[in-house]
């Protein structure tokens, strides 16, 4: 008996679902509480006013309002600048 199958058969075919990351609302589009605005993995958007982090970085909306996207300088520990994006709801 062979081992393994024979033609046509491979062992490569699994593949991972896609996560769906992203930003799911943009810049002046509406929102309500508890709707997710960001799906990311680590921090590349912050949050900012009236939006709060979740477990997987997901970013989402506490209160209902607009989505504002800015980009502001943040200091480091060392004292150096770096530009980051932070998402606000108003």
């Amino acid at each position: 008996m062979a081992k393994t199958k024979s033609a046509g058969s491979t062992r490569l075919g699994r593949d991972s679902r896609p996560k769906y990351l992203g930003v799911k609302l943009f810049g002046g589009q509406k929102v309500r509480t508890g709707q997710v605005l960001v799906r990311q993995r680590g921090t590349r958007f912050l949050a900012g006013k009236n939006v709060k982090r979740g477990g997987d970085d997901t970013l989402y909306a506490v209160k209902s309002g607009t989505v504002q996207f800015v980009t502001k300088r943040k200091k480091g520990f060392n004292g150096a600048q770096k530009l980051v994006k932070v998402v606000n709801v108003e």
